[in-house]
């Protein structure tokens, strides 16, 4: 069994605990992606940086909200994790 398998698994039996989790570290995240992106500078490409990182963040938040499958909220979770942290590193590294 993958290790997502193992995640998957046990985000689906506790649904509830984790998109509370889930809510709080992704928006947490993208405040601070979008804080690092908007410290650069306001030109186009910033403003693309905070466009994709509301999407996503959004994204998963309605996909909780409107009570998704487990799996479609697990995997947006991973998006925005992966898309904000790469936010970050880009805006951290230049």
């Amino acid at each position: 069994m993958t290790l997502y398998a193992k995640i998957n698994t046990d985000f689906s039996e506790n649904y509830i605990g984790y998109s509370a989790l889930a809510i709080i570290a992704s928006t947490c995240l993208g405040s601070v992606a979008i804080m690092s992106t908007l410290i650069g500078g306001h030109g186009a490409i910033e403003m693309f940086m905070v466009f994709l990182s509301v999407a996503i963040c959004s994204a998963h938040n309605a996909a909780i909200l409107t009570v998704q499958k487990p799996k479609l909220v697990l995997d947006l979770l991973i998006t925005s994790l992966a898309i904000n942290s790469l936010i970050i590193l880009i805006n951290t590294l230049f």
